[in-house]
């Protein structure tokens, strides 16, 4: 399994991140295509403020899904949401 973690600042303005993030961006994330699955979650106690997760079968996937218009335009619209953001990739490893 191959997975990017987004990692979400806190924003200026969160009523206007959560409400432009839940009805724009995931939509944009879902659409993706050979996306496996995703998640996110609003960590207690601090920053971060939002943290996504979207897994793949492989990193193959991954690749061929990171060169599509759709990945494209929601990581565009990620930046635009009102905040920062640090992402990472890796596998993924039962332990």
């Amino acid at each position: 399994m191959y997975r990017r973690t987004v990692v979400y600042d806190e924003p200026a303005d969160k009523e206007a991140f959560d409400s432009r993030y839940t009805h724009e961006h995931i939509p944009l994330v879902k659409a993706v295509p050979g996306l496996g699955s995703f998640r996110v979650s609003h960590p207690q106690g601090g920053t971060p403020y939002l943290v996504a997760e979207l897994f793949w079968p492989s990193e193959d996937a991954f690749e061929a899904s990171a060169a599509t218009p759709e990945m494209a335009e929601a990581r565009d619209h990620a930046e635009s949401c009102g905040t920062t953001f640090t992402a990472y990739n890796g596998h993924v490893a039962d332990v």
